[in-house]
């Protein structure tokens, strides 16, 4: 069974850098948003090794409506561990803090290849298909919490 807890952003740098970013440098993994004030980060853990990492941050992107908007970012699973539903399991705790902060919509830069997936999650998507350099093609995705 997967475990959910509050983890530092430091944490998340090794799991960033091997599922996001293995073309690229472990500085490429540290994000501005990482300690600013309201972020937080989780990772699932199994069998105590964390396999699953997410991070959110207060962001309003004007494409969303909310008053109150959160962005996720950095989300990934180790390959060997994404049957566990971990990614799915870190999205419903997210969803749980975001609504105690009374937070209106959370959003992300999905990658195309996972869209499907956050589909899954209830997320909806916003306008075309967009290229993030050096990381590749991405949708605007969100969700309302209320």
């Amino acid at each position: 069974m997967v475990e959910v807890k509050l983890i530092s952003a430091e944490e998340t740098y090794e799991i960033r850098h091997k599922v996001l970013r293995p073309n690229q440098n472990i500085e490429s993994c540290k994000f501005p948003s990482d300690n600013i004030e309201g972020s937080f980060d989780l990772g699932a853990f199994f069998e105590n090794k964390l396999v699953s990492i997410a991070s959110f941050y207060p962001e309003k992107n004007e494409n969303v409506e909310g008053k109150v908007q959160y962005r996720l970012r950095g989300m990934a699973t180790l390959d060997e561990y994404r049957n566990l539903k971990a990614g799915s399991a870190l999205i419903k705790y997210g969803e749980k803090v975001l609504k105690e902060r009374q937070v209106d919509a959370w959003w992300c830069n999905a990658r195309v290849t996972a869209s499907g997936y956050y589909k899954k999650l209830g997320l909806s998507v916003k306008g075309d298909v967009f290229d993030i350099p050096g990381i590749g093609p991405h949708k605007l995705m969100y969700k309302h919490l209320s």
